[in-house]
Parts: structure tokens; sequence; C-alpha cells
């Protein structure tokens, strides 16, 4: 075992294929955005996808400037950290362990539910969900620990099929649209100002998570400074365009004012009803097939975020050393993979045994619950962007360090209060349900759990504590690790060249 990542591995294409395979595109379609019209009962969502879409570009900008400085697998954490300080970036590396395991322990709720509902009734079988999650788990738990760089062409496969099919679908309900004709209904901006538009925009949102996740595999790329910039920006426009138009086309294939009806009435199996009568059962089947290696890409991509997260905090000391280990012969966080396998199986187990409804309380709470986590991170990285380059301008532009970023933290917060008021809708429980604040509660939990470590950290170990956010010179020698905290985020940048 070692403390390096392997080096080099990552291109454009690499991690685009990651962090858009997160995002799960065909999955957002079919699942999540039907989902979310069903439960929410809110015809915008397709206007919620393309403005969410504007706002986390907006979001990038200076997101991406920071990681041109910053070089470090904890993303959001090391951000924090250095924008608004060690306690600050501690409780946001717990919050985001939250959301991050939520969004891949969530997924496994529809991989099964949707795997067992394809496969059950054609081959005569009576296979329960957790029996399809569990084998998506067993695969998982050994990619995880293989080849980062293999993982990478795995999902580049996947991604590719299931974009296509996407826009294959998107052009046939466009062409079949329904008495409406055309409408563009579900497109206005008036829904931006309608009730259970925070409901809408958090559903969004929760579409987009992953994208985000370039800055975690910076160590593994070829020259991260322009990669991950062009990967992020792909990324963001590639899902944005994606979500817009096939949930727009969904609802002209339906109509506008039947979206949320035939989306209640069919659920996941929305899209896949609206093309069968033009596309055929066999094309339908392989629309299917792809549906389900889109969950289980965005199974294997958020794993992989998990564990380099998990890997970033143990080779900082902030989480135990050994969670801070690589595989000699892959350089995968084998550590940080295995703890998050054996967080996913416990989980798995205690909602097979409780009898839950694998899409509704795990799949979509769960996944809208880490939705949320991550809607905190990013209002919370805009503001510390604009902290950071207050007192590191470099050579940025007043757009990329302080317009761009500030415009993102104030929207993200607007976004932030509005679905907090509405969460209720958003899970499609009653507003005075437990339920309403349990769910945001956890992040609260994290968050001052987080703060109470930094502060144990500081009191009980300095070294440790001088070491947050230090990504890579923080398995240097103590003294150095030291030097290294005083000198500032330029000292740092020299020393991983």
């Amino acid at each position: 075992m070692t403390s390096a990542l392997a080096r080099n591995r990552l291109g454009v294409p690499s991690v685009v294929f990651f962090v858009v395979a997160a995002a799960a595109p065909l999955t957002v379609v079919a699942g999540g955005a039907t989902t979310g019209f069903a439960i929410t009962g809110v015809t915008g969502i397709p206007v919620a996808y393309l403005t969410v879409a504007v706002i986390l570009a907006l979001f990038a900008v200076g997101y991406v400037a920071m990681s041109r400085h910053i070089l470090n697998a904890g993303a959001f954490y090391t951000y924090i950290t250095h924008g608004l300080g060690k306690p600050a970036g501690v409780a946001g590396a717990l919050v985001a362990l939250v959301a991050y395991n939520a969004m891949q322990i969530g997924l496994y709720g529809g991989f099964g539910a949707v795997t067992a509902s394809f496969i059950n009734p054609r081959v005569g079988w009576g296979i329960s969900w957790w029996a399809y999650a569990l084998a998506a788990w067993t695969i998982v738990a050994i990619l995880g620990v293989l080849r980062v760089d293999l993982n990478g062409r795995v999902l580049a496969v996947m991604l590719s099929a299931e974009i296509l099919v996407a826009v294959i679908a998107d052009a046939v309900m466009l062409s079949h649209p329904a008495d409406d004709g055309l409408s563009l209904a579900t497109l206005s901006p008036s829904h931006l100002f309608a009730a259970g538009i925070g409901a809408a925009l958090v559903t969004a949102i929760t579409g987009f998570v992953g994208f985000e996740a370039t800055v975690v595999f910076s160590e593994e790329t070829r020259d991260p400074k322009r990669t991950i910039a062009r990967a992020t920006y792909i990324a963001v426009a590639t899902t944005g365009l994606l979500y817009g138009l096939s949930s727009w086309s969904m609802s002209v294939a339906t109509g506008p004012d039947r979206i949320v009806d035939a989306a209640t009435a069919d659920g996941t199996e929305l899209i896949f009803n609206l093309v069968l009568p033009h596309l055929g059962h066999t094309v339908v089947d392989i629309m299917h097939i792809l549906f389900i290696t889109s969950l289980f890409a965005a199974l294997l991509a958020f794993h992989n975020t998990v564990a380099r997260y998990s890997f970033a905090l143990g080779r900082e000391g902030v989480l135990p050393e050994w969670m801070g280990r690589t595989s000699r012969r892959t350089g995968a966080p084998a550590a940080g993979s295995i703890a998050q396998t054996g967080l996913a199986l416990a989980v798995l187990i205690g909602y097979a045994a409780a009898g839950a409804d694998p899409i509704v309380h795990l799949f979509f709470w769960v996944t809208v619950t880490g939705g949320l986590g991550v809607l905190i991170l990013m209002t919370g990285t805009s503001a510390a962007v604009v902290g950071y380059f207050a007192r590191h301008p470099h050579d940025e532009s007043a757009w990329k360090r302080l317009v761009a970023p500030g415009m993102a933290a104030i929207l993200l917060a607007v976004v932030l209060w509005v679905t907090l008021a509405e969460f209720a809708t958003l899970l499609g429980v009653t507003p005075n349900s437990s339920l309403m604040w349990m769910f945001p509660a956890a992040y609260a939990v994290a968050a001052l759990a987080g703060i109470g470590w930094a502060v144990f950290l500081r009191v009980t170990k300095p070294n440790v504590y001088e070491a947050i956010g230090l990504g890579a010179n923080s398995v240097t020698p103590t003294a150095h690790r030291v030097d290294a905290a005083l000198a500032g985020p330029t000292r740092a940048d020299a020393g991983r060249k």
C-alpha cells in the first residue's frame, strides 16, 4: 500500500466519462425526471434543468479557476478549507461523505427495482430487488480496487450508448407530439416563480450531481490545469442540454397538462411507453437494458468519488490514516473503496430487512437527500472561492475570482433556501411530517461534528491540524508540512510540481 494516487492515467475524455456517468443521463431522464414530475406535481421540470445548468456554469467558473492553483482529490473539502478555514473545511468533508454515500447507495434501490421489473417477467423469475442490487454491489466492489483508467473505459462504453438512446427517444417523442403540438409550456420561465419550484430545482440539481467530481480526479489526470477545466464545462453543457431536451420531449409527447398524470401512472416506464409504438419491443428492450447499465455506471462512478474523498481525508489524518492508502499494484484508493463497499452492504441489508420500497424510500428519497448535500457544498464552495482569491488573487480576472463565484453563491443560496422550505413537497409527504427535517438535519449534525473534530485536532494533534487541506504535502515530514501550511497555497503548489 502507498499514499499516492496513480498519476497521468486520465485525459479529458476519461474524466468526462467518469463525471457524466455519475450524473447518469438515462437514469435522470427515465427515472429522475419522471419521478420528479410525479412526486412534486410540478410541470416546470424542463425549465428547472436548464436554469440549474446556467447556475452551475457560473459556479464552474470560480471552481475551475481554483483548481488551477490547488490540486487535491478532496475537491469541495479542500476548497472550503483554503477559502473559509480548516473547521469549515472539515465540516464540508463530513457533509460530502454523507452526500456522496447517499447518492451512491440510493442508486442501488433504483438498480435493483428496475432490473427486477425488467428481467423477472421475461424469464419467469421471482428474484427480489435486493438480490440484483447485491449482484451490482459485488461487481462495483471488484472494479473499485482496480486501475482507474479501466473503470473509465467501462464507463465510456456505457455512457456513449445511453446518450445515443436518449437522443433517439427525444427525436421520436418530438416527432409524435400530443394534440398540443410542439408546446413550449413546460419551458416557460414563469414556472420559476410557481409553487413547488424548490422541489423542482433540487430534483434538477440531483441530476447534475457528479459533474463537480472532475476535481476529485485531478491528481490522476494528465495536465490537470487544462483537463479539469475542459471536462467540467463539457459535463455541465452535455447534461444540461440533454436533461432539458429530454424532459421537455416527454411533456410534448404527453401534452404539458398531462405530463404529471402520465408520470404518476407510468413511473420510470413513461419514456419507454411513449416510444414503444414507434420503435417496437426489441428497441425498447435495448433501451431498458441501457437504463440498467446507466444505473450501474452511476454506481461505479460515485463509488470512485467516495473512495477518493476518503483517501484525501485519511492521507491528511482527518480520517484514520489507513484510509489514506492506495494499492501498490493499481494505484486505486483501496482502503476507501473497501470502506464504502462495506457501508453500502450494511444499508442494503437494512432496507431489505425492513421491506422498504426500493424506488421511493431508497432511490428517490436517499439520492435527493444526497443532492441536497451537494447543493450545500456548492453554496459553501462558491463563497470559499471568493474568500480564497481575496487573499491570493494570482493572475485570475475579477470575473473568475469574484463576480461569477459571488453570483453563484447568491443563486445557490436562494435555491437552497427554497429547497429546504419545500422539502416536504419534494419527498411527497405532508408539511408536518418529521421526514421534512430529518433528512436535512443529517447534514447539520455532520457539519457540527466536523467543526468539533477540527477543534479537537487543533488542540490534541496540531501537526495533523496544520496538514488539513495540503493534499500530497500532508504525507511529507512534519516540519515540511507545517512550513507548507504557513507558506500558503503557492508554496504547496510548488511542492507538488
